[in-house]
This record gives structure tokens, C-alpha cells and sequence, in this order.
């Protein structure tokens, strides 16, 4: 069995190299496997674990790094995605959880307190935004919407009760990229922390931690996992102070991933740059024509010379992402019919997979919002959000212009 020490140096000789993200991908997760040295990460599924004594198994229920006691608050197939999702993001440490909602939820409920006051920008996801809206009913915890435009509206915002700034890297699904250095730069001078939704860019495309943020959210669900087989998520967290204070929360609220779910993920981790690679490259083709399609009315993907935050796109992301959205001209029933039309394309909802999705945001992720909040969103009723898959991109170009052509 591989020792401590041993495990140490091997930690430390993966640290020592000047690896590229596209070979840390790879190795994150097995440099911090303990056992023999297998090359797949085990997995311990099992619910708990035996100790001799007392004294021992007391003092491994201190925190979360003690000996692992049982699986809710602690499992080693588990760290390991931690540790390697931690490890990519240049985190200290990270809670993975049961789903991308799980991780936002165990943030937001250890962090906030009854009258606290939240700042997010406009554009969340839909999940994000009922969760904001719940806290407001139960605890009056009140959230101010930012357009994300300059780190002036953060300022204006503040109140002495404000607690954290909420952002996401690439909006979903208006596709909308924050200058997140000088958004979180102004939240943090005004003693806010700052939480990063990082599902649609993932660590390969952009690191919040490195422009400021306190705490970046992941659904491992999306690319991390990446072939829509197993839900999870995952914080990470820039400090190691915080991240004890929300993880003595989060065991307790019992969003914890089962460790097959876990060993899935790092088995998808492994694989995140090559995919995201031909993601972005089909997303490219695919934006480019739709722009020229008489049936589409607009194009939303941060690639686009025409799109509102295309410098800020430029200068964060190593890659302008594989989701993209796009506005039909026949409206709400235009996208109604369009969904149902792909046959390559599936009607479904998720981002992140092998397969092309396609899904009609005013009536699915986003369906808690009323038209005022949509349009406040960037989201219209005819607006399609396409979650762009690996596939020959020519096959899907005829899918979607067969489909689009029906419209007309």
C-alpha cells in the first residue's frame, strides 16, 4: 500500500511541473488516489468505516480532514474528484454534492443569514434564481439583479447588510460573459464574497479563483462529467477557513454524491479538454451560419464579433464555450415548433454531454419566470438554447438547417 510519504512525493512532483490544463485533466485525480497505485481510481462503495478504537474514531469526526468515519461526510473516491477539481480550479479545497443545485444551496444556506442581502447578476440560471427567490420568502434574504455591465452597479447596490456577489462565468443560456476581475475586485472591496457558477466554461476555459472569486460552484453534471450519465456538483474554495465553515453545513444538509457518481465524474474529468476542444469548434460552425439563417433573428455565443461582451470573452476564456442560444423570427411558437422538428439534436434538457441538446428555455429551464423576468434575463419567448455536442459539426449544420427551413 502506498504510504504517506509516498503519496506526498508524487503530489509534490505533479505540483513541480508546469503541466497544461489538458494534461492536468488526466492526472488530477490519480496523483491524489491513496492505495497501491492503481491507474483508475478505486471506488469505496460502502456507507461507513471501521475503526479499533474510540480515541480514533473521535477524533476523526473533527473536520473534514480526518480519517474518513462515514461516506455522508467524507468518502476516499470522493476526495479524489475533490481534490482533482480543486486541484484544476487552483482552489484549497472542495465539497463535491448529490447536484449542481446541491453545491449553490449548501453556499448559499451556510453562508447567508435571515436579512442578509444578496447581489446577482440578471442572467442565471433558472434553478439559481428560484433558489434566491425561495430565500427571500422564508428568510427575507433579498436579492438586488445586476446587468453585470461594471463594477460601478456593485457599488451603487451595496447595502450594510449585502453578504455576497453572485456570478456565473458564461450565462446561461443568454450566453453573457462578466468581467468577473472587476466585478469581483468592487464586491470584494466592499467586504462581499465572491461565488462563481463555473458550469458552462469549465476549469479548462476559465478559472475564477485566479480573477478574484472566494467560491466556484460547478453542476459536475455538465462538462466535468460530460456523457449525461450521473448528477452532481461541487464547490471550491479559495480559502481553507471558508471552506470549513460551509462544509460542517453541507454534511449536515445531505447532499452527498454516491461514490459510484463520483467515480464517474473523474472517469469523464479525465477526457474534459479534448471535449471541450471539439465542443467549442462545432459551437463556432454552427454560430457562424445560424447568423445567416433567415429564420434566426439573433445569435448569442461569446465568439461572435457581434456579441455584446466579446472583449471580455476574448480576455477570460481560453475558448468561447459549446452552448449557444439563438432567437427565432416566428417567436414563441417559432420555438415550439423548432425543438420538435431536430432529429440529430435531442429535445432534452442539460448541457455538457457527448450528444447535441436543444430545449425552449421560456418553457423549461427557466419556466418560473414570468415575461417581465424573462426579458429582464436576455431570454425571449422565441429564444432556443442549443447545448452543442461532439458530433461531426457538417451532420449537425443539416439537422438544424432542415428544421430552420420548416419555419419559413
Amino acid at each position: 500500500m502506498t504510504t504517506q510519504s509516498e503519496a506526498a512525493r508524487a503530489a509534490d512532483r505533479a505540483q513541480a511541473l508546469p503541466l497544461d490544463a489538458r494534461t492536468r485533466v488526466v492526472h488530477a485525480a490519480a496523483m491524489r488516489t491513496p492505495g497501491p497505485g492503481p491507474l483508475s481510481v478505486p471506488i469505496y462503495q460502502t456507507s461507513g468505516f471501521a475503526f479499533d478504537d474510540a480515541d480514533t474514531i473521535a477524533s476523526a469526526m473533527s473536520g473534514p480532514e480526518g480519517d474518513f468515519v462515514y461516506t455522508r461526510r467524507g468518502n476516499p473516491t470522493v476526495r479524489a474528484l475533490e481534490s482533482a477539481v480543486a486541484d484544476l480550479e487552483g482552489g484549497s479545497a472542495a465539497i463535491a454534492s448529490s447536484s449542481g443545485m446541491g453545491a449553490i444551496s449548501a453556499v448559499l444556506l451556510s453562508l447567508l443569514r435571515p436579512g442578509d442581502h444578496v447581489l446577482a447578476q440578471k442572467c442565471l440560471y433558472g434553478g439559481t434564481f428560484s433558489t434566491l427567490s425561495d430565500l427571500a420568502r422564508r428568510y427575507g434574504i433579498e436579492t438586488t439583479y445586476l446587468e453585470g455591465d461594471g463594477p460601478e452597479e456593485i457599488a451603487a447596490a451595496r447595502r450594510p447588510n449585502s453578504r455576497l456577489l453572485l456570478l456565473e462565468t458564461i450565462a446561461n443560456p443568454t450566453t453573457r460573459v462578466c468581467d468577473l476581475p472587476a466585478l469581483l475586485a468592487a464586491g470584494r472591496a466592499g467586504g462581499l464574497l465572491g461565488v462563481v457558477d463555473n458550469s458552462l466554461a469549465s476549469p479548462v476555459l476559465c478559472r475564477p479563483i485566479e480573477h478574484g472569486a472566494d467560491i466556484v460552484v460547478h453542476s459536475t453534471t455538465k462538462y466535468l462529467a460530460g456523457h449525461s450519465d450521473v448528477i452532481g456538483g461541487i464547490a471550491v474554495f479559495a480559502d481553507p477557513v471558508l471552506h470549513r465553515t460551509v462544509w460542517a453545513r453541507a454534511v449536515e444538509l445531505g447532499a452527498t454524491p454516491d461514490p459510484f457518481a463520483a467515480w464517474l465524474t473523474i472517469r469523464g474529468l479525465q477526457t474534459l479538454a479534448v471535449r471541450m476542444r471539439q465542443h467549442c469548434e462545432n459551437a463556432a460552425l454552427l454560430a457562424e451560419r445560424l447568423v445567416a439563417h433567415p429564420a434566426v433573428a439573433a445569435v448569442h455565443w461569446p465568439g461572435l464579433d457581434g456579441h455584446p461582451d466579446r472583449a471580455a470573452a476574448r480576455r477570460l476564456l481560453d475558448g468561447y464555450g459549446g452552448m449557444l442560444s439563438f432567437d427565432l423570427v416566428g417567436g414563441r411558437e417559432a420555438g415550439r415548433r423548432f425543438v420538435g422538428a431536430v432529429r440529430l439534436a435531442r429535445l432534452a434538457l442539460s448541457i455538457g454531454g457527448v450528444e447535441t441538446l436543444v430545449t425552449h428555455p421560456a418553457s423549461t429551464s427557466h419556466r418560473e419566470l414570468g415575461d417581465r423576468q424573462l426579458k429582464e434575463a436576455g431570454i425571449g419567448a422565441g429564444t432556443v438554447r442549443l447545448a452543442v455536442g461532439i458530433e461531426h459539426g457538417e451532420d449537425l449544420w443539416r439537422d438544424l438547417d432542415r428544421a430552420l427551413s420548416a419555419l419559413i
